[in-house]
């Protein structure tokens, strides 16, 4: 570990202020690097008090620790301080032969996509933005449902280690409060010649801690803590999320995701061949279909 990250670290424990001579002696380090370190998780958006004489308190915020989660999961985690996108860094990963399971993991992107290629926001501080590179290996219709089983896993963690209810929209949507707060985008990469999916990759943008949304996301878009300080880290989080996803047998995870789904029983509006249907979403299947009764008592799988 770095040195911001022993201050980190020690500081996330502390119920009160640490001095600067302290936190020197206990690293072996000068006062000078503490300084140093301090300035660093600063600017990495961690609000640290510093009263002279008492020294420094941390009042909010946190840093993602590669090292710790590797441990907790067992699995690599490559972390990118310049991510462009986490799906991009799997990518990246896959071309120099990485390990498989690999976790690639940012605290911010510079371009960040979801379905559809569509932008989304990613904060500069207070978000999880990560992607898992697994190695299936198997033909498509044998292929695990992936985002209902990260979703289930997303909205299990948080209930564990916090207590908060969230839903899932379907698909690949986690909703706190009727607000967006999270997003699953599952890219899968194929063999012609063998016709097996040989890789597939699942990223995850979740909103942590975050109270500033550009005006156009104020009224759509949430996040897990806002105004008061979060009850967890976001390695925790992290590491609860894959642990649940990896330990956890599929059709557990499905029934989850089921069972938490916002949009059963809920009436919806789609369209398909370029007609508008609307009706009653009534079952989601284990591949993650969707069952729509049309208002025409027509029965269509999504």
């Amino acid at each position: 570990m770095k040195t911001y990250e022993h201050v980190y670290d020690i500081l996330s424990k502390s119920p009160d202020f640490v001095t600067g001579e302290s936190l020197a002696k206990s690293l072996g380090v000068s006062r000078t690097a503490i300084w140093k370190a301090i300035q660093t998780l600063q600017e990495q958006g961690i609000d640290i008090t510093s009263v002279r004489k008492k020294g420094y308190y941390l009042e909010k915020g946190d840093i993602l620790l590669p090292q710790d989660i590797s441990k907790q999961l067992n699995i690599p985690v490559y972390f990118n301080p310049d991510s462009n996108s986490t799906q991009l860094d799997a990518k990246h990963g896959m071309e120099k032969n990485n390990p498989t399971p690999a976790l690639y993991l940012a605290s911010s992107q510079k371009a960040a996509k979801g379905r559809f290629e569509r932008h989304f926001f990613a904060s500069p501080q207070g978000g999880i933005y990560m992607s898992i590179h697994l190695k299936p290996n198997c033909h498509f219709e044998e292929l695990p449902p992936y985002t209902m089983m990260a979703a289930a896993a997303i909205v299990k963690a948080i209930q564990r280690l916090t207590g908060i209810n969230t839903e899932i929209k379907w698909v690949n949507d986690i909703y706190l409060n009727n607000k967006k707060m999270a997003g699953i985008l599952t890219e899968a990469i194929s063999s012609i010649e063998s016709g097996r999916i040989t890789d597939v990759i699942i990223g995850i943008g979740l909103n942590f801690s975050i109270t500033d949304f550009p005006e156009e996301l104020a009224n759509k878009a949430t996040s897990l803590f806002t105004s008061e300080k979060p009850s967890i880290t976001r390695n925790q989080l992290i590491s609860e999320i894959w642990r649940l996803f990896l330990t956890i047998p599929t059709s557990d995870l499905v029934k989850v995701y089921k069972e938490k789904s916002l949009v059963l029983d809920k009436q919806v509006t789609f369209e398909q061949a370029g007609k508008t249907y609307t009706g009653v979403a009534k079952e989601i299947g284990d591949k993650g279909q969707l069952l729509v009764l049309t208002d025409d008592g027509r029965e269509k799988w999504l």
